[in-house]
């Protein structure tokens, strides 16, 4: 029988729950209060609102003390369950499963807790069951029955649903109008992906489009506060923000009310295509708007959003059920995408084989590799300068990188290379750009290997200084573990390395080598090789002049072939194609 969803409480869903509340504060009280809930009766409460903001090293070792005072006694049920709530916020399985252990039958919320972590791993149909025989027994709490609701309303999304809109009757697009749906806020605001969806959409512009952007509905910024208005105009692109007063509860429900908000958009703002990204929730909504005005779709694929999500879990993940559906759900948006363009020929393979078993066979995908524009035409600033604005020593021997910090992206690697090059570099620093669950693992473990004054955690950073570190740096390294989700995503921070003339030594990974020319814009060593890298690292460290070469030519082979300018023009002729507009303009000519 269904369950009418109510509003979360603490002990349903910690995420639901606390992440809105989270948000409403400024991060200079919302951070003590994570910090104070740690410590409380409900620390899962305070690991669910730390993760919301980000990266805090001192919430996690607050969430690490009690964890270790419960590997040393045993806590009663209900501390040791709600303690196995806190690791599972914070991704740490084993210890979950540590504290479930511990947890008598018959506890109260045990079955949402033991659902949970199903849910975590991919095992969503075993989470529904887990609750369900809790319901069926009598023992189910209203908590539980309501995070039943929301699991089952999940597995419903994950298995055929869709977002349900009335056909436009007579709809009119404006000739050469564009509507970009995004997952991300408007340039200005804190993240690498912004910036990058505006260099596109503003060069879209000069080949003389118009532009429309809007953002999906989403978690706000820290501080609870939306960066500018709900429309901006930036460089000719209107940007817009979805800012429904009150979002429902339910997956399916909030998809809903963001297709119907983005028709409501485009009705006013008369596209005559969409265009939208990889990200979890984008196709469908688009596709249903698409379909409701009878216009065709893009599809930029730039990750696969499962692969996204099991990266960031327990190996099984990869193969779970939730894994499962959600590639197929993807399958079929890409078979319904009248445009499929994918950032690397990786990804194009992944995205063939993925449709491969469909009816009409494989989509076609056509590849747009990462670019740059801006700063990164100009000459690059000498190293010594680039370090004196960015206050790095001029003398050091500086390997960076620039990355999310997280498991796949190696940087463990990096550190243990770099521990192993130090030895016969005394100037060598190591800096990481960038932040991430995984930054105090890597923070423990530059202590550990005796690399904590030669490891240097810049943080985020604004996008015009990222280009400055690039400058700064004598070798830039993409060490990324050999995961589905780093095999076909195309890293654009390599490519910025290369057109500011910095070499790149990356591990040996498909999407990679469509980049980094081994030997000769860079070097590619194995995957999760430590020892290799150092070897590597070592070479380049000890020679300017190989430094020097490969660094040239990776200039010159980017810059100026590789630019959001070219990007854009070949987006605006598949505009023209899918819209019927070339054929017109060619007639009329």
């Amino acid at each position: 029988m269904p369950h009418t969803p109510r509003p979360f409480s603490p002990d349903d869903e910690p995420e639901a729950f606390w992440l809105p509340a989270a948000r409403v504060l400024p991060t200079g009280a919302a951070r003590p209060a994570a910090r104070a809930l740690l410590r409380s009766p409900w620390p899962e409460a305070g690991a669910a609102v730390a993760r919301t903001l980000g990266p805090d090293v001192r919430a996690e070792r607050q969430l690490e003390h009690r964890l270790r005072r419960a590997r040393r006694g045993r806590p009663a049920a209900g501390t040791a369950r709600r303690l196995a709530e806190a690791a599972l916020s914070a991704g740490r399985v084993a210890e979950a499963d540590r504290l479930l252990a511990q947890v008598p039958p018959g506890t109260k919320d045990l079955a949402g807790t033991r659902a949970r972590r199903h849910r975590h791993v991919g095992r969503i149909s075993e989470a529904v069951v887990e609750l369900r025989r809790a319901v069926a027994a009598g023992r189910a709490t209203p908590g539980e029955r309501r995070r039943l609701s929301h699991y089952e309303d999940e597995l419903r999304l994950l298995s055929g649903w869709r977002p349900a809109l009335t056909p436009v009757v007579g709809y009119r697009p404006e000739p050469a109008s564009v509507l970009h749906v995004l997952a991300e806020t408007p340039p200005r605001a804190r993240g690498r992906r912004a910036p990058r969806n505006h260099s596109l959409l503003s060069a879209t512009v000069a080949q003389g489009w118009t532009v429309t952007a809007v953002t999906r509905p989403g978690p706000l910024p820290p501080g609870g506060r939306a960066h500018g208005a709900a429309t901006e105009v930036l460089d000719g692109v209107s940007y817009h923000r979805i800012l429904p007063g009150r979002q429902p509860l339910l997956p399916t429900a909030r998809l809903q009310q963001e297709a119907q908000a983005l028709l409501e958009l485009a009705l006013r703002a008369r596209p005559a295509v969409l265009h939208t990204t990889s990200r979890p929730g984008n196709a469908l909504v688009t596709r249903a708007v698409a379909e409701a005005l009878g216009i065709p779709w893009v599809y930029e694929v730039r990750e696969l959003p499962a692969d996204r999500w099991a990266a960031s879990r327990p190996a099984e993940a990869a193969s779970s059920e939730r894994h499962r559906l959600d590639c197929a759900r993807e399958a079929e948006a890409l078979a319904d995408a009248a445009d499929v363009v994918t950032t690397s020929s990786a990804m194009g393979e992944r995205v063939r084989a993925l449709t491969r078993t469909l009816p009409a066979g494989p989509v076609p995908v056509r590849v747009t590799p990462p670019a740059v524009d801006g700063p990164y035409l100009a000459d690059p600033r000498p190293l010594r300068e680039a370090r004196r604005v960015l206050g790095l020593p001029e003398t050091a021997r500086v390997v960076g990188a620039v990355a999310d910090l997280v498991e796949h992206e190696g940087l463990d690697d990096l550190l243990r290379a770099a521990a192993l090059v130090a030895a016969d570099v005394p100037e060598l620093l190591v800096v990481v750009v960038g932040d991430g669950p995984a930054r105090r693992d890597l923070e423990v473990l530059a202590a550990e290997l005796g690399m904590l004054g030669r490891v240097r955690f810049a943080g985020r950073v604004p996008d015009e200084q990222v280009v400055q570190y690039h400058q700064a740096f004598d070798v830039f390294v993409v060490a990324r573990k050999d995961r589905p989700v780093t095999r076909a995503a195309a890293p654009t921070e390599s490519v910025e390395a290369l057109a500011t003339g910095t070499p790149v030594v990356a591990s040996r990974l498909p999407v990679l080598a469509e980049t980094v020319a081994d030997g000769i814009t860079g070097m590619l060593t194995p995957p999760e090789e430590p020892e290799t890298l150092a070897t590597v690292l070592r070479m380049m460290l000890e020679c300017p002049a190989v430094r020097r070469c490969l660094g040239g030519e990776g200039r010159r082979r980017v810059v100026p072939g590789r630019t959001w300018h070219g990007v854009a023009s070949a987006a605006a002729e598949v505009y023209d194609h899918l819209t019927g507009r070339a054929g017109s303009e060619e007639a009329s000519a």
